[in-house]
């Protein structure tokens, strides 16, 4: 093996290229942020569902309310307190949550995620 000194440096810098960003930012990521609730949604005390379900899969709820309503015409939902809701991003959850900026933005943006919602509805008008 007349080339293993270069494999050798090649492994190495190629390793330390891989891990690189992992040492670079050791500890430093950006705190979460804290989304802002409206009084009326304060006020609510409840969600469709629990918090902890909220915050880490709301989106597979509204997909799974997209494709009820549209593809099997299903228009209400029955949550586990038994209050039943409306399917409707515009007349349920932004009736609460009419703060987009504060409550879905930060969050989106903190994940660096581009949700389609507002491809087909009308972003909601700020309101405080």
């Amino acid at each position: 093996m007349y080339d293993a000194g270069k494999i050798i440096v090649g492994l190495i810098i190629g390793i330390g290229l891989l891990l690189f960003p992992f040492y670079y930012n050791a500890g430093k990521a950006a705190k979460a942020p804290e989304p802002q609730l409206t009084p009326k949604a304060k006020e609510a005390k409840v969600c469709v569902a629990e918090t902890s379900y909220m915050k880490t899969s709301h989106m597979h709820l509204l997909e799974r309310w997209r494709q009820e309503v549209v593809r099997g015409g299903e228009r209400y939902y029955t949550a586990s307190n038994g209050k039943v809701y409306y399917k409707s991003v515009e007349e349920t959850c932004l009736d609460c949550h009419s703060n987009k900026s504060k409550f879905c933005d930060q969050c989106h943006d903190y994940m660096r995620i581009s949700p389609y919602c507002w491809d087909c509805h009308i972003a909601p008008k700020e309101t405080k």
